[in-house]
């Protein structure tokens, strides 16, 4: 995997699933824009404005994560570019995406016969996104936050907000010595405190992994209800490259 954040959190959980059961994903965008959903498994789709992309995820399925792209640009052989999210120059996501981006992440029927899943801004914020379940009874999770609007400078960039780790790459922001190798910063404050749901930095697991009982379905949202307004640029609008 190119991502150098590898999910530690979710590492423990990979070992242990009894069910057979698939979850049902529903991928919605609900922003002014069009978005290039992507998934790791499952591809890529376009989806424009009120367009949904539905997933089949056999359990026992981890490591899994779902992210969207924003200004792409594809040709008739889905092979293009994103400014945000891009996996690899294709349409059909094989592996996970650039940052900056905004992620759904989970592992379905681990220990305890449990999902675990979060949303995570280790590899920084693109879109604003909801990430809940259908069925199963239990809580679902947001990140709204005006992060893009807000970014500090240090971690600005075109069409999103780095997280540190992917600027400085040192052992403060991104925990590569261990557990228990570093905590919050200014930074990672900075993104909890207008996304209080969503991982920080890699090791903000009490606050930031949430579970249901397996088999549950779930649907993620890009630009749910409370979202901030973003302005409609119109490298965002996309366009297929003939």
């Amino acid at each position: 995997m190119k991502s150098s954040m590898v999910l530690p959190h979710l590492l423990f959980f990979t070992l242990f699933f009894v069910s057979s059961h698939a979850s049902t994903f529903v991928i919605r965008n609900e922003c002014h824009y069009t978005v290039w959903a992507a998934a790791s498994p499952g591809g890529g789709r376009r989806l424009d404005k009120g367009q949904s992309w539905t997933l089949q995820v056999p359990a026992g399925t981890a490591m899994a994560r779902i992210w969207g792209r924003t200004n792409c640009n594809f040709d008739r052989d889905g092979r293009g570019h994103c400014q945000t999210g891009d996996c690899g120059g294709v349409l059909e996501c094989k592996g996970w995406g650039n940052p900056p981006n905004t992620l759904a992440e989970y592992a379905l029927n681990q220990f305890g016969n449990k999902d675990f899943f979060d949303i995570s801004l280790v590899d920084g914020f693109n879109i604003p996104m909801e990430f809940s379940p259908t069925t199963g009874g239990c809580r679902g999770i947001k990140c709204t936050g005006d992060l893009k609007g807000q970014c500090p400078n240090e971690l600005r960039t075109a069409g999103g907000c780095h997280n540190p780790c992917t600027v400085f790459k040192t052992n403060e922001y991104c925990c590569t010595k261990g557990q228990g190798s570093c905590g919050p910063t200014r930074f990672s404050r900075f993104f909890k405190s207008r996304c209080p749901d969503a991982y920080s930095y890699p090791q903000d697991d009490p606050t930031s992994t949430f579970t249901c009982p397996a088999g549950t379905n779930y649907r993620v949202v890009f630009c749910p209800t409370g979202s901030p307004h973003f302005p409609f640029p119109l490298e965002m609008v996309g366009s297929m490259v003939e």
